[in-house]
């Protein structure tokens, strides 16, 4: 099941959600919307599943920041969540779509006890200026069923971030 706005407030003051910073007026019917964080990083080269990808941090200037087609981005929320109640679900925003940039395609799932500032997979279809703090998607909390388990138990390599996490999937083969 999925929260509504007003369960999500209370879950926020109860605390068995986090979301830091939280502003109220961020609440639709169903999700929160949050925003994008003031980093991404870049990447230019072939990627090997291998090895360890080299990428390149950026700040998003005040005046934004201009994605191209064709380059890798990841970015980060600015805010942070947890829950060891509930599983999140983070999804790009339908306005930011609209405008050809897809974000978080792959990997939308939060497993009840992440706590994070989400990494997010952009890309842009055109070239698009973004900017640190607008608003780039929704996030979604889901009441789980059966034995409860916290991701934080299970010795994943994605457990806690605070920053872009890049992808790990090269520990994998050693």
């Amino acid at each position: 099941m999925i929260l509504t706005g007003p369960q999500i407030a209370r879950g926020v003051e109860s605390g068995d959600i986090t979301i830091e910073p939280f502003e109220a007026d961020r609440l639709s019917p169903n999700a929160y919307d949050w925003r994008l964080g003031d980093t991404i990083r870049t990447c230019d080269t072939a990627l090997d599943a291998a090895t360890p990808a080299e990428f390149t941090e950026h700040v998003i200037p005040p005046d934004g920041m201009v994605l191209r087609p064709g380059c890798l981005y990841l970015g980060v929320t600015h805010e942070h969540t947890h829950s060891e109640q509930y599983a999140q679900m983070i999804n790009g925003d339908r306005t930011v779509g609209a405008m050809g940039v897809w974000v978080h395609v792959s990997a939308p799932l939060g497993h009840v006890g992440h706590a994070i500032r989400w990494t997010l997979e952009i890309r842009a279809v055109r070239p698009v200026r973004v900017y640190a703090g607008m608003t780039f998607g929704k996030i979604i909390f889901l009441r789980t069923r059966g034995a409860p388990a916290s991701y934080q138990d299970m010795g994943r390599k994605y457990t806690r971030t605070d920053g872009i996490d890049v992808s790990r999937l090269h520990e994998e083969f050693t």
